[in-house]
């Protein structure tokens, strides 16, 4: 993109000279004038009333299902009191009881005037009453809410465990339970299966790796079938990445097992440094700003993290292309960040670069370079994190990959460095 173009709806601003501490960031201009206030305000009332919980709807018809009875028994008391008064005066002349007409009059007033405010402080205590009563009714859905938002694929060994009548409520935890515990057997034999399909395939890749390397090494073989050797070889050293990359997809899967205090600046400076001499020989233009980002997790699977995404950039680049890797705290959550020229990227393929065997290229297997789990090993490790990933098409192309982890317990959230 050259100076002073614009990006594109959906596109990230490349990172210009001497603005390596920027952080990217996708921003959405809304048009302004009168039609973004009232849309804005109709957006309001419809968020209220979508977000109205079911707590407060249940004391709302608590609340008008009384007013309503309330108000029917008012008029009955009306009703009754003019009866019986009409009755005690029915044997008195016509002069008494146009006489005490205006009495019975008012007091029909007072009656309803003491009625109707009796029936509002009441109503406002049945509404206090009904909250409570709800709240205490829907205490166990909040308990299956509560443990529900807290599971995952790699907590599902967690259950409700609801005690109590056996009501619609019990019925409902024992569902989800039961539910609970198929997908966790499912998961589990998903991720033992490629753990232990990846380890099995292992042991003939390297036996086929040995012959070829020890048949080639003969002095009397022909350039044919050195050749063809060479391109044994260069297969099997794919099929290993793959085999490697479906062995760290299973484990990162899994629940964390290691939890440390981990700096992503480091890290990152790590796999730069490990990284060198290709990027040296790429002939790639290099530029970082690392700073400190503190968060806890497995170290190991950090460090795979930001090497996919370094690798991914050198990868997926051009000739004479650029990356940039910056690490800090972005909108208060560290933070690190890949940014790297290329192919244009449609935003709609974004999404399907995270997918195992899926490339910037859309074929599944015609890429010998790598095996097509990059993506997919870095949102698993930032889901076994509890973190986000985003991924923004780079004006001028290539693609800039944000990683979001959340802040170490104890340590307060820092206003976003937006630099």
């Amino acid at each position: 993109m050259r100076p002073g173009e614009r990006p594109e709806p959906g596109q990230v601003e490349a990172t210009r000279p001497g603005d390596t501490g920027t952080w990217r960031s996708l921003n959405s201009v809304a048009p302004g004038g009168e039609t973004t206030e009232r849309s804005s305000a109709h957006a309001t009332v419809r968020r209220f009333t979508d977000n109205l919980s079911l707590r407060a709807r249940l004391t709302l018809i608590y609340g008008m299902l009384f007013f309503a009875a309330g108000s029917l028994l008012v008029l009955v008391n009306y009703l009754v009191v003019a009866v019986l008064l009409n009755a005690l005066l029915a044997e008195e002349s016509l002069a008494e009881l146009i006489e005490h007409s205006h009495h019975i009059e008012q007091v029909l007033t007072h009656v309803t005037r003491f009625s109707l405010l009796a029936l509002f402080l009441v109503g406002l205590l049945a509404v206090a009453l009904g909250y409570a009563v709800a709240g205490r009714a829907l205490s166990p859905l909040q308990k299956i809410t509560r443990i529900a938002r807290r599971l995952s694929e790699r907590s599902l060994h967690e259950r409700i465990a609801l005690s109590g009548p056996d009501d619609e409520i019990r019925e409902l935890a024992d569902t989800f339970d039961g539910m609970l515990e198929r997908l966790d057997r499912a998961f589990d034999g998903q991720r033992r299966f490629v753990a232990n399909a990846s380890h099995e395939l292992r042991t003939p890749l390297a036996i086929n790796r040995t012959l070829l390397e020890v048949a080639l090494s003969a002095p009397d073989v022909s350039p044919d079938l050195k050749t063809v050797g060479q391109t044994l070889l260069e297969t099997n050293a794919r099929h290993e990445r793959l085999i490697d990359g479906l062995l760290f997809l299973a484990k990162s899967d899994r629940e964390l097992e290691v939890k440390a205090k981990v700096d992503l600046g480091e890290v990152a400076g790590t796999v730069l440094s490990q990284l060198s001499a290709d990027l040296d020989s790429s002939g790639l233009s290099l530029r970082q700003d690392l700073r400190p980002a503190p968060v806890v997790g497995d170290p190991v699977l950090l460090e795979r993290l930001v090497a996919n995404l370094v690798e991914n950039a050198l990868k997926y680049n051009v000739d004479d292309g650029e990356i940039t890797v910056r690490s800090g705290m972005y909108e208060g959550m560290p933070a690190v960040q890949v940014e790297n020229s290329g192919k244009l990227i449609p935003a709609y393929e974004i999404e399907g670069l995270f997918e195992p065997f899926r490339r910037g290229s859309g074929d599944r297997v015609g890429s010998g370079r790598s095996a097509g789990l990059g993506l997919s090993i870095v949102r698993s490790v930032v889901r076994a994190h509890e973190g986000v990933v985003t991924a923004w098409p780079r004006a001028g192309g290539g693609l800039v990959v944000t990683v979001c982890l959340p802040v170490p317990p104890g340590q307060g959230g820092e206003s976003g460095d937006r630099r």
